[in-house]
C-alpha cells in the first residue's frame, strides 16, 4: 500500500507554471503506487482567518463555513503534504498564505508529515525565492514531527506554460516517485 499524498497547487491559472509542476509530480507518484489527490486552491472558497479564536474555543471548529474544514482533514490523514506556488515579489502567493493561516483550526493533528514545496518564478537566481522557501518552513517549524524531504525550483519561468520542456518536469516527475 502507498503513501496517501495531498498535492495543494496554490497556482491561481489552472495549467500555470507551478500546477503543471504538481501533475508532473502526481504523475510520478501515482507511478509509485500512491494515492494522490491535487487540490487546485483557485477552485475552492477559502476565507482568511480572523484570529477569533473560535476555533480554539470550539475543539477546532472555524467560525468560516467554507472549503477549508475539508481540506484540514484530508491534510491530517495524508502522510506526504505537496506545498506548490508560484513566487510572486519575492515570497509566496496569497493563496498559499491564506490555507496556511487557516491551519491555525486544527494544526496540532498535522503531525509527522513528509513536505516537499515547489516554487516557481521569473528570475533566475534560487536565491530570489529564499523569502518563499523560509515561509515554507516557518510553517512546518510549528508543526510536530514535520520534516522537509525536497525543494523543486522552477526558475526564469513567467508566461503561462514556460515550464515544459525545462528541466524542472522531469525532476517533478522523480520526485513524486520516490515521495
Amino acid at each position: 500500500m502507498g503513501k496517501s499524498i495531498v498535492i495543494l497547487s496554490a497556482s491561481p491559472r489552472k495549467s500555470g507554471n507551478s500546477d503543471l509542476l504538481c501533475d508532473q509530480f502526481m504523475q510520478g507518484a501515482l507511478d509509485a503506487g500512491n494515492q494522490v489527490e491535487k487540490i487546485f486552491l483557485a477552485n475552492r472558497k477559502i476565507a482568511y482567518c480572523f484570529g477569533c479564536e473560535h476555533c480554539q474555543q470550539n475543539d477546532g471548529k472555524c467560525i468560516h463555513n467554507d472549503d477549508m474544514s475539508t481540506i484540514l482533514e484530508k491534510l491530517i490523514i495524508a502522510d506526504v503534504i505537496v506545498m506548490a506556488t508560484p513566487v510572486y515579489f519575492y515570497t509566496m502567493n496569497a493563496q498559499m498564505k491564506t490555507l496556511i493561516d487557516r491551519t491555525v483550526a486544527q494544526y496540532t493533528k498535522l503531525k509527522n508529515k513528509v513536505f516537499y514545496f515547489i516554487v516557481t518564478a521569473a528570475d533566475n537566481n534560487k536565491q530570489a525565492m529564499d523569502r518563499t522557501i523560509e515561509g515554507f518552513r516557518g510553517f512546518i517549524d510549528c508543526l510536530e514531527g514535520a520534516k522537509e524531504a525536497g525543494i523543486l525550483y522552477g526558475t526564469g519561468v513567467w508566461k503561462k506554460g514556460e515550464i515544459v520542456g525545462n528541466p524542472a518536469m522531469k525532476l517533478a516527475n522523480e520526485l513524486g516517485k520516490h515521495s
